[in-house]
């Protein structure tokens, strides 16, 4: 799926901008991958033209998350912040680690359940430090600015006020990511000062990327909004260019199979307990 401007294809990374407001840097754009409490794995596919929006797959199968008690799959809407870029080319300081090679993921805690490929505006409060498969994976936490919370809070301190618990059931779930102790360094949030920072930084990789200045791996970096770089293509010549489809055709939605509409449960020993097994 790609996003569209006045009928033309777009990147959701490159071509949306990362500020809506570049007055207030604490408000950036958010691209809905995964809406809230659906289990499939999707998201953008950084090495196909204007980067679209896929259900990523293992053992050429769809993917999908379990619900593990007491979560219900994704329990936030997840996705990116566009024009950010977890460079793979250097460790990075505050982790020891390189980055992912994708663009910086988002959890937006609000309560619309949101759909993909939505441009949200929200609101960064605060991140965790992931290090997944020893590569740097910033999760950064913010909420929508249309919610009724996003005028009450600014910190991962403030939602605990409003929201009790909220903030250690989402550290939990990252921390037992893919069924694994996911290190988190620091073992706590980032401020929303810090995190905001890491952005910064990221956005700065992300221009050396579509600048043509930085090893870009495998990454499809054309976009139509900037045409002094030189990743630059005319919005209006990019589906014949990059064959894309020149008409709308969705296909019917993967079925979510059994097992994943179960509950799976953590041993007490952290190890993913088969729901197969637990009758």
């Amino acid at each position: 799926m790609w996003l569209e401007l006045n009928g033309n294809p777009i990147s959701p990374w490159h071509d949306v901008p990362l500020y809506p407001n570049a007055n207030d840097p604490s408000i950036v754009n958010f691209v809905v991958e995964i809406p809230r409490w659906t289990a499939g794995k999707i998201e953008i596919k950084r090495d196909e033209p204007l980067n679209p929006i896929f259900h990523d797959e293992r053992d050429d199968a769809p993917r999908f998350r379990e619900n593990v008690w007491p979560y219900k799959a994704h329990p936030f809407l997840y996705g990116s912040i566009p024009q950010t870029w977890e460079s793979p080319n250097f460790k990075h300081s505050f982790t020891g680690y390189p980055g992912d090679n994708d663009p910086m993921d988002l959890f937006d805690i609000g309560q619309d359940p949101g759909f993909y490929g939505q441009v949200k505006q929200v609101k960064i409060l605060g991140g965790l430090a992931v290090v997944d498969d020893e590569e740097t994976d910033w999760k950064m936490m913010g909420i929508d600015i249309k919610d009724p919370l996003a005028t009450l809070v600014n910190s991962v301190e403030d939602v605990e006020k409003y929201r009790p618990g909220t903030t250690q059931a989402f550290y939990d779930w990252f921390a037992g990511f893919d069924a694994e102790k996911t290190p988190i360094v620091g073992e706590t949030y980032q401020n929303q000062t810090f995190c905001l920072r890491q952005v910064v930084e990221s956005h700065g990789f992300w221009r050396e990327l579509v600048d043509g200045t930085a090893d870009p791996n495998e990454i499809s970096f054309s976009q139509t909004a900037g045409d002094s770089l030189k990743s630059y293509i005319s919005c209006k010549k990019a589906t014949s260019k990059f064959d894309l489809p020149k008409k709308n055709r969705p296909g019917k939605p993967a079925e979510v199979p059994e097992k994943f509409q179960r509950w799976f449960y953590y041993s007490s020993e952290g190890e993913l307990l088969n729901p197969d097994m637990q009758d």
